[in-house]
């Protein structure tokens, strides 16, 4: 991947030069970063923390204004600040931050489809700008146009297998734009689960990716999903 891997492209830092505060620790409290990552919610004790796709866990010190908004194993997109190192016991690396702001990121399994759903699942033009596959996560980051209504984008599989077992899975990237007019350029990130294609007996399986570009183009993606 060439961005949005662990921190949107090594992460956007901000730096407020004017007036920077230092913590005991020695970082910048008018530092950002960026990165996405899964919820880790504990409902017994209204704590939660954030691990980036990198590793990295975040324990936000402000979570009792988000802990009622987020669930467990959610998506996020995070910016925050880190306000300290956290120490722990499992030897990974943790710190301690303030949540500038979080956002949802759409998280979803992959949609076996039939013959008979197969129109209502749209086939709607979309751009792939990138993809990267980091666990069982398969991401991208994607262009569109739209206007007013909300787009409905799923990875899909066929029911008919093939012959071959060897062969790749095929998976489209369907996209519908629920009649939506192409009046201004829109963009996402989505991020869908691969773990239902998991074979027993097997470690890995290889897998290849369609979606129906625009001016007539096609996008074709082949990888492994290790696991």
């Amino acid at each position: 991947m060439k961005k949005l891997v662990f921190y949107l492209a090594v992460g956007f830092m901000i730096s407020f030069l004017s007036g920077c505060d230092l913590d005991d620790e020695g970082y910048y409290l008018n530092d950002s970063w960026m990165g996405l990552g899964l919820i880790q919610k504990d409902t017994v004790s209204e704590n939660f923390t954030i691990e980036l796709d990198n590793g990295v866990v975040l324990s936000p010190v402000n979570n009792s204004g988000w802990w009622r908004e987020v669930k467990d194993n959610q998506r996020v997109l995070v910016n925050y600040t880190i306000i300290g190192d956290k120490n722990n016991t499992e030897n990974t690396e943790q710190y301690s931050v303030r949540i500038n702001s979080l956002s949802n990121i759409l998280y979803k399994g992959i949609f076996n489809i039939t013959p008979e759903i197969e129109d209502s699942i749209g086939n709607d033009p979309i751009h792939v700008k990138d993809l990267w596959l980091k666990k069982n996560m398969l991401n991208f980051e994607l262009q569109y146009r739209g206007g007013s209504k909300i787009h409905f984008i799923n990875l899909v599989k066929q029911t008919m297998a093939s012959a071959n077992a060897n062969d790749p899975v095929i998976l489209e990237l369907r996209h519908n734009n629920k009649g939506d007019q192409e009046m201004i350029p829109l963009s996402a990130v989505v991020t869908f689960d691969l773990s239902s294609l998991k074979v027993v007996g097997k470690t890995s399986i290889s897998f290849k990716v369609t979606a129906k570009d625009f001016d007539g183009k096609n996008f074709e993606y082949t990888g492994e999903y290790k696991y």
